[in-house]
């Protein structure tokens, strides 16, 4: 039976919702309210318990519990699908072009110090919150494109193209600090074996005739080996990426298939699985006034002012001295608002907070309390300087 013409019409903003990319982002805002409520409610033994009991029988032994499985085992295809983003936009997409991906990295690069400095500045004193210094660097590319999908047509496409270019290469530094500042215990016989996986992934792309099958066992047997190596497991699923051919010998995108096959799944499964593990902070537990410890606060500020600082001061420098445009059609109004959302740093500001303190619970829960505050404040913020940012062309001879 067909559907009566005002139920249609009821369905249809919750179908576009699900379809855009501000699903997305609302699923994750929803998994990390959801993960908060739990942490404080009655039921926040439970939860704590679930994620982070040893598992009566694992196949693997390093990893013995629910949460070591999503965050180093799962959250390899995360970082699988990023790799293959970063491919495939360096050799056929904005970053192929060396005058379109300019103005990004320059704005990435500054994003990602600037945030880092601010940290240091307020929480540099403290030799152990040290290691915490890349936690407001990170970007969420999910997040704060979802933001973007809310405001639909407020947005010129220059500027969307110029946020999920930044991400990109803020996904890129964000993976380098993750592979050079927090490996340790460097176990060589593994990291041998991982190189020895590596060169026969190459081998049956330069000499065989390259199948998806072999190439996904590969990937796994290189996760298993970067994982032993005390290399993070999840900088193998980058490197699988990046070996990953983007035509096969038929002419088919085999790079292409592969993120498409796996896109729905990372946004929609692995991402919010991952938040809901990660972002319940016992806010009572802590009391808000931890707001205003050295490490929360160093974090939150890095992502609200950092973030603004960077991003939008490079851009406003490069066009000055004429270095690059900022976006066509975007007005100073509106880079600013984007600037203020860059600093949602979510999943990656939680995956490295948890990296930067594993002896030290009470500093990864404040680390993920300075996350979740500075993301919230950013995103409201960008949310509503680019709501009330007027849709007009910059003045030219501005």
């Amino acid at each position: 039976m067909a559907k009566s013409p005002p139920l249609s019409a009821a369905v249809r903003p919750f179908k576009a919702l699900f379809d855009s990319d501000a699903f997305a982002g609302i699923l994750l805002i929803a998994v990390a309210a959801a993960a908060i409520v739990l942490a404080n409610s009655p039921l926040a033994g439970g939860y704590d318990t679930f994620f982070h009991a040893e598992l009566a029988w694992t196949p693997i032994a390093k990893l013995d519990t629910l949460h070591l499985w999503i965050n180093d085992g799962l959250m390899a295809v995360f970082f699988f699908v990023v790799g293959l983003e970063v491919k495939r936009e360096m050799l056929v997409g904005n970053l192929a072009d060396a005058r379109s991906r300019r103005l990004p990295i320059w704005a990435a690069a500054t994003g990602m110090a600037v945030p880092a400095l601010i940290y240091l500045w307020i929480a540099g004193g403290d030799p152990q919150l040290v290691r915490g210094w890349a936690i407001p660097a990170a970007t969420d590319i999910a997040f704060a494109m979802g933001v973007i999908g809310l405001l639909a047509n407020r947005v010129p496409p220059s500027l969307r193209l110029f946020l999920l270019t930044v991400a990109i290469v803020d996904d890129i530094g964000s993976i380098a600090i993750i592979a050079l500042f927090y490996s340790s215990g460097i176990k060589m016989a593994w990291l041998l074996a991982a190189m020895f996986v590596v060169a026969v992934m190459i081998a049956l792309n330069r000499y065989g005739s390259p199948r998806a099958s072999p190439l996904v066992v590969c990937s796994l047997l290189l996760w298993y080996c970067v994982l032993h190596s005390g290399v993070h497991a999840t900088i193998a699923g980058v490197v699988a990426a990046l070996i990953i051919p983007m035509r096969s010998r038929d002419g088919h995108s085999m790079l292409e298939t592969m993120e498409h096959a796996l896109v729905g799944w990372n946004a929609h499964l692995v991402v919010p699985l991952f938040g809901f593990a990660n972002a319940g902070v016992p806010l009572f537990q802590l009391g808000f006034h931890a707001l205003l410890e050295p490490l929360p606060l160093a974090v939150g500020a890095g992502l609200v002012i950092g973030k603004q600082l960077g991003i939008f001061g490079s851009v406003f420098a490069a066009e000055k001295v004429g270095f690059a445009p900022r976006p066509r059609g975007a007005t100073w109004t509106q880079v600013w608002g984007l600037s203020a959302l860059c600093g949602i740093g979510f999943t990656m500001s939680l995956f490295i907070g948890a990296l930067a303190f594993p002896q030290s619970p009470l500093l990864i829960q404040e680390a993920k309390l300075g996350v979740l505050a500075g993301s919230l404040v950013s995103a409201l913020f960008g949310y509503a300087v680019l709501r009330l940012a007027r849709a007009q062309q910059p003045d030219p001879e501005s």
